[in-house]
Protein backbone atom coordinates (compact mmCIF):
# COMPACT_ATOMS: atom_id res chain seq x y z
CA UNK A 1 0.00 0.00 0.00
CA UNK A 2 1.34 3.19 -0.99
CA UNK A 3 2.10 5.56 2.15
CA UNK A 4 0.53 9.22 2.28
CA UNK A 5 2.97 12.08 0.99
CA UNK A 6 1.78 15.82 1.48
CA UNK A 7 0.98 17.52 -1.55
CA UNK A 8 3.13 20.55 -2.64
CA UNK A 9 1.32 23.76 -2.09
CA UNK A 10 -1.74 22.28 -0.33
CA UNK A 11 -3.65 24.09 2.41
CA UNK A 12 -2.15 21.92 5.90
CA UNK A 13 -4.27 22.01 9.23
CA UNK A 14 -3.48 20.31 12.66
CA UNK A 15 -6.31 18.88 14.19
CA UNK A 16 -6.72 19.04 17.77
CA UNK A 17 -9.43 18.14 20.32
CA UNK A 18 -9.92 21.42 22.75
CA UNK A 19 -10.76 21.47 26.35
CA UNK A 20 -9.15 17.89 26.88
CA UNK A 21 -6.44 15.93 27.42
CA UNK A 22 -7.79 13.26 25.66
CA UNK A 23 -8.55 12.51 22.50
CA UNK A 24 -12.24 12.09 20.84
CA UNK A 25 -13.17 14.01 23.93
CA UNK A 26 -13.28 17.96 23.99
CA UNK A 27 -14.29 20.29 21.16
CA UNK A 28 -12.93 19.11 17.49
CA UNK A 29 -10.83 22.36 15.78
CA UNK A 30 -8.42 22.60 12.56
CA UNK A 31 -5.69 25.06 12.64
CA UNK A 32 -4.93 26.07 9.20
CA UNK A 33 -1.20 27.53 10.05
CA UNK A 34 -0.82 29.89 6.73
CA UNK A 35 -3.99 31.44 5.55
CA UNK A 36 -2.11 33.88 3.40
CA UNK A 37 -4.13 34.62 0.12
CA UNK A 38 -7.36 32.95 1.47
CA UNK A 39 -10.41 35.56 0.91
CA UNK A 40 -13.20 35.41 3.30
CA UNK A 41 -15.26 34.00 1.28
CA UNK A 42 -12.41 30.79 0.48
CA UNK A 43 -12.09 30.62 4.38
CA UNK A 44 -15.70 30.57 5.40
CA UNK A 45 -16.28 27.24 2.24
CA UNK A 46 -13.27 25.79 4.05
CA UNK A 47 -14.93 26.10 7.57
CA UNK A 48 -17.84 24.33 6.26
CA UNK A 49 -15.91 21.82 4.64
CA UNK A 50 -14.40 20.83 7.80
CA UNK A 51 -17.68 21.23 9.70
CA UNK A 52 -16.52 21.59 12.70
CA UNK A 53 -17.87 23.77 15.42
CA UNK A 54 -14.73 26.48 14.18
CA UNK A 55 -11.71 26.59 12.05
CA UNK A 56 -9.01 28.98 12.61
CA UNK A 57 -6.65 30.43 10.06
CA UNK A 58 -3.15 31.57 10.76
CA UNK A 59 -1.60 34.62 9.26
CA UNK A 60 1.55 37.15 10.16
CA UNK A 61 0.48 40.04 12.84
CA UNK A 62 -1.40 42.77 11.38
CA UNK A 63 -1.57 44.91 14.09
CA UNK A 64 1.52 46.02 17.00
CA UNK A 65 1.67 44.38 20.14
CA UNK A 66 0.18 41.17 18.50
CA UNK A 67 2.16 37.73 17.65
CA UNK A 68 0.12 36.46 14.84
CA UNK A 69 -3.47 37.41 13.12
CA UNK A 70 -5.74 35.09 13.61
CA UNK A 71 -9.51 34.57 12.17
CA UNK A 72 -12.46 32.44 13.10
CA UNK A 73 -14.76 30.57 11.32
CA UNK A 74 -18.11 28.36 11.88
CA UNK A 75 -19.69 26.29 9.21
CA UNK A 76 -21.36 29.64 8.55
CA UNK A 77 -19.98 32.68 10.34
CA UNK A 78 -17.08 34.34 11.07
CA UNK A 79 -16.53 35.27 14.53
CA UNK A 80 -15.01 38.24 16.42
CA UNK A 81 -13.32 36.29 19.07
CA UNK A 82 -14.02 32.42 20.20
CA UNK A 83 -12.25 30.27 23.46
CA UNK A 84 -11.56 26.57 22.18
CA UNK A 85 -10.23 27.74 18.81
CA UNK A 86 -7.66 30.31 20.41
CA UNK A 87 -6.58 27.37 23.17
CA UNK A 88 -6.36 25.07 20.50
CA UNK A 89 -4.66 27.56 17.94
CA UNK A 90 -2.38 27.94 20.96
CA UNK A 91 -1.24 24.45 21.17
CA UNK A 92 -0.63 24.34 17.49
CA UNK A 93 1.52 27.07 17.46
CA UNK A 94 3.33 25.57 20.33
CA UNK A 95 3.50 22.78 18.24
CA UNK A 96 4.89 23.96 15.37
CA UNK A 97 7.31 25.99 17.45
CA UNK A 98 5.82 29.53 16.59
CA UNK A 99 5.50 29.71 20.44
CA UNK A 100 8.27 28.55 22.00
CA UNK A 101 8.91 27.71 25.73
CA UNK A 102 10.73 30.61 26.91
CA UNK A 103 7.41 32.29 26.63
CA UNK A 104 4.96 33.18 29.28
CA UNK A 105 2.62 35.43 27.16
CA UNK A 106 1.31 35.17 23.34
CA UNK A 107 -0.78 37.73 21.81
CA UNK A 108 -3.31 36.89 19.08
CA UNK A 109 -4.84 39.65 16.89
CA UNK A 110 -8.24 38.79 16.65
CA UNK A 111 -11.09 40.87 15.33
CA UNK A 112 -12.18 42.03 19.22
CA UNK A 113 -8.89 43.51 19.11
CA UNK A 114 -5.39 42.13 20.36
CA UNK A 115 -6.48 39.00 22.83
CA UNK A 116 -3.41 37.81 25.57
CA UNK A 117 -3.10 34.48 26.06
CA UNK A 118 -0.73 33.30 29.29
CA UNK A 119 0.89 29.86 29.12
CA UNK A 120 1.78 27.30 31.38
CA UNK A 121 4.61 24.60 30.49
CA UNK A 122 6.20 21.72 31.88
CA UNK A 123 9.04 19.87 30.67
CA UNK A 124 9.69 21.85 27.72
CA UNK A 125 5.66 21.36 26.67
CA UNK A 126 3.09 23.31 26.60
CA UNK A 127 1.08 21.78 29.50
CA UNK A 128 -1.98 24.55 30.00
CA UNK A 129 -3.15 28.35 28.26
CA UNK A 130 -5.75 31.19 29.62
CA UNK A 131 -7.15 33.65 27.45
CA UNK A 132 -8.17 36.78 28.68
CA UNK A 133 -11.58 38.14 27.38
CA UNK A 134 -13.45 41.33 27.33
CA UNK A 135 -15.16 42.53 30.70
CA UNK A 136 -18.55 41.66 30.82
CA UNK A 137 -21.05 43.42 29.57
CA UNK A 138 -24.71 42.45 31.35
CA UNK A 139 -27.91 42.57 29.69
CA UNK A 140 -31.51 43.32 31.47
CA UNK A 141 -33.54 39.70 32.75
CA UNK A 142 -35.42 38.48 30.15
CA UNK A 143 -39.19 38.41 31.06
CA UNK A 144 -40.18 35.58 28.43
CA UNK A 145 -39.01 33.11 30.40
CA UNK A 146 -41.76 30.23 29.33
CA UNK A 147 -40.81 31.73 25.45
CA UNK A 148 -37.15 31.08 26.65
CA UNK A 149 -37.73 27.35 27.88
CA UNK A 150 -40.15 26.73 24.72
CA UNK A 151 -37.21 27.00 22.01
CA UNK A 152 -35.36 24.42 24.33
CA UNK A 153 -37.87 21.83 24.11
CA UNK A 154 -38.65 22.74 28.49
CA UNK A 155 -41.00 24.80 30.73
CA UNK A 156 -40.54 27.45 32.57
CA UNK A 157 -41.14 25.27 35.47
CA UNK A 158 -37.76 23.44 34.73
CA UNK A 159 -36.01 27.29 35.42
CA UNK A 160 -34.54 28.40 38.57
CA UNK A 161 -37.19 30.59 39.68
CA UNK A 162 -35.35 33.64 41.49
CA UNK A 163 -32.38 33.59 38.94
CA UNK A 164 -32.63 35.89 35.59
CA UNK A 165 -32.32 34.58 32.04
CA UNK A 166 -29.48 37.18 30.86
CA UNK A 167 -27.51 37.84 27.73
CA UNK A 168 -23.98 38.49 28.95
CA UNK A 169 -20.84 39.33 26.35
CA UNK A 170 -17.11 38.89 26.53
CA UNK A 171 -16.98 39.49 22.98
CA UNK A 172 -19.66 37.53 21.75
CA UNK A 173 -23.61 37.45 23.17
CA UNK A 174 -24.84 34.69 24.77
CA UNK A 175 -28.16 34.29 26.61
CA UNK A 176 -27.77 32.70 29.93
CA UNK A 177 -30.24 30.19 31.15
CA UNK A 178 -30.12 28.31 34.81
CA UNK A 179 -31.98 25.14 34.96
CA UNK A 180 -32.96 23.40 38.36
CA UNK A 181 -30.75 20.41 37.38
CA UNK A 182 -28.07 18.35 35.49
CA UNK A 183 -31.28 16.03 34.71
CA UNK A 184 -32.96 18.93 33.44
CA UNK A 185 -29.80 20.45 31.49
CA UNK A 186 -30.05 16.81 29.55
CA UNK A 187 -33.62 16.93 28.50
CA UNK A 188 -32.92 20.01 26.72
CA UNK A 189 -32.86 20.46 23.19
CA UNK A 190 -31.74 21.99 20.23
CA UNK A 191 -33.92 22.38 17.75
CA UNK A 192 -33.55 25.36 15.06
CA UNK A 193 -37.64 25.31 14.62
CA UNK A 194 -38.19 26.46 18.14
CA UNK A 195 -35.12 29.09 18.01
CA UNK A 196 -36.76 30.47 15.01
CA UNK A 197 -40.12 30.98 17.10
CA UNK A 198 -38.46 32.80 19.64
CA UNK A 199 -37.02 35.45 17.71
CA UNK A 200 -40.15 35.73 16.15
CA UNK A 201 -41.98 36.22 19.31
CA UNK A 202 -39.24 38.36 21.76
CA UNK A 203 -36.90 39.50 18.95
CA UNK A 204 -34.43 37.34 20.40
CA UNK A 205 -31.49 35.83 18.03
CA UNK A 206 -29.08 34.44 20.26
CA UNK A 207 -27.10 30.68 21.18
CA UNK A 208 -28.23 30.02 24.17
CA UNK A 209 -25.93 28.66 26.86
CA UNK A 210 -27.89 26.31 29.54
CA UNK A 211 -26.79 25.06 33.02
CA UNK A 212 -27.13 24.01 36.63
CA UNK A 213 -25.21 24.09 39.07
CA UNK A 214 -23.45 21.09 39.05
CA UNK A 215 -24.51 18.06 41.97
CA UNK A 216 -22.09 15.05 40.96
CA UNK A 217 -19.71 16.08 44.00
CA UNK A 218 -17.21 16.30 41.99
CA UNK A 219 -14.70 19.31 40.75
CA UNK A 220 -17.33 20.76 38.52
CA UNK A 221 -18.79 23.70 39.50
CA UNK A 222 -21.75 23.68 36.45
CA UNK A 223 -23.10 21.16 33.96
CA UNK A 224 -23.87 23.21 30.64
CA UNK A 225 -24.68 22.76 27.44
CA UNK A 226 -24.59 25.24 24.47
CA UNK A 227 -27.25 25.72 21.30
CA UNK A 228 -26.47 27.65 18.45
CA UNK A 229 -28.68 26.18 15.40
CA UNK A 230 -28.71 29.63 13.69
CA UNK A 231 -25.05 29.64 13.22
CA UNK A 232 -24.76 26.04 12.26
CA UNK A 233 -23.65 24.89 15.41
CA UNK A 234 -26.69 22.72 16.42
CA UNK A 235 -25.01 21.83 19.89
CA UNK A 236 -21.26 22.76 20.78
CA UNK A 237 -18.87 20.17 23.09
CA UNK A 238 -17.19 23.44 24.73
CA UNK A 239 -17.47 26.69 24.18
CA UNK A 240 -15.06 28.89 25.50
CA UNK A 241 -16.49 32.33 24.42
CA UNK A 242 -19.44 31.40 26.31
CA UNK A 243 -17.23 30.29 29.44
CA UNK A 244 -16.00 33.50 30.41
CA UNK A 245 -20.05 35.52 30.60
CA UNK A 246 -20.47 32.14 32.76
CA UNK A 247 -18.22 32.60 35.17
CA UNK A 248 -19.32 36.10 35.46
CA UNK A 249 -23.16 35.15 35.84
CA UNK A 250 -21.84 32.81 38.59
CA UNK A 251 -20.06 35.83 40.20
CA UNK A 252 -22.91 38.61 39.92
CA UNK A 253 -25.32 36.76 41.14
CA UNK A 254 -23.38 35.08 43.84
CA UNK A 255 -23.86 31.48 43.00
CA UNK A 256 -19.86 31.76 43.26
CA UNK A 257 -18.11 33.88 45.83
CA UNK A 258 -14.82 34.45 47.17
CA UNK A 259 -11.41 32.29 46.42
CA UNK A 260 -13.88 30.05 44.65
CA UNK A 261 -14.37 32.57 41.33
CA UNK A 262 -10.46 31.78 40.70
CA UNK A 263 -11.43 28.40 39.87
CA UNK A 264 -14.45 27.71 38.33
CA UNK A 265 -14.69 24.24 36.38
CA UNK A 266 -18.03 24.11 33.24
CA UNK A 267 -18.16 20.76 32.54
CA UNK A 268 -19.94 20.64 29.41
CA UNK A 269 -20.37 18.30 26.59
CA UNK A 270 -21.49 15.04 27.93
CA UNK A 271 -24.43 14.89 26.14
CA UNK A 272 -22.54 14.75 23.05
CA UNK A 273 -20.05 12.14 24.29
CA UNK A 274 -17.72 14.85 23.90
CA UNK A 275 -17.21 15.52 27.64
CA UNK A 276 -14.84 18.89 27.74
CA UNK A 277 -13.46 20.83 30.84
CA UNK A 278 -13.60 24.35 31.00
CA UNK A 279 -11.85 26.56 33.79
CA UNK A 280 -13.10 29.86 34.40
CA UNK A 281 -11.09 32.45 36.34
CA UNK A 282 -12.85 36.16 37.32
CA UNK A 283 -11.32 38.71 39.21
CA UNK A 284 -13.53 41.38 41.16
CA UNK A 285 -12.42 44.71 42.60
CA UNK A 286 -14.86 46.43 44.75
CA UNK A 287 -18.08 44.18 43.67
CA UNK A 288 -17.02 45.01 39.75
CA UNK A 289 -15.29 42.33 37.44
CA UNK A 290 -12.53 43.31 36.38
CA UNK A 291 -10.57 40.71 34.55
CA UNK A 292 -12.17 36.82 33.11
CA UNK A 293 -9.76 34.33 32.24
CA UNK A 294 -10.81 30.87 30.12
CA UNK A 295 -8.47 28.21 30.15
CA UNK A 296 -7.31 24.41 29.26
CA UNK A 297 -5.33 22.01 27.33
CA UNK A 298 -5.99 20.29 24.05
CA UNK A 299 -4.42 17.43 22.59
CA UNK A 300 -3.11 17.06 18.89
CA UNK A 301 -4.98 14.18 17.23
CA UNK A 302 -4.59 14.20 13.45
CA UNK A 303 -3.32 16.12 10.34
CA UNK A 304 -4.14 16.75 6.32
CA UNK A 305 -3.79 19.21 3.82
CA UNK A 306 -6.84 20.27 1.54
CA UNK A 307 -6.37 21.35 -2.12
CA UNK A 308 -7.82 24.40 -2.67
Amino acid sequence: MRSWIPTSGALQYLHYDVFTGTAFEGNQLAVFLDGRGLSTERMQAIALEMNFSESTFIMPSETPGTDVRMRIFTPQNEMPMAGHPTIGSTFALAHTGTITPDMTRFVFGLNVGPTPVDLEWKSGTLSFAWMTQLVPEFGPAIAARGDVAAAIGLVEADLVPDLPIQRISCGVPFLYVPLRNQETVDRAVSDAAGFRRLKAATGIDLAIFLFALSNAGGQETVYSRMFAPEFGVPEDPATGSASGPLGCYLVHHRLVTGDAAARILSLQGVAMGRPSRIHINITEQSGTIVDVKVGGTAVLVGRGELNV
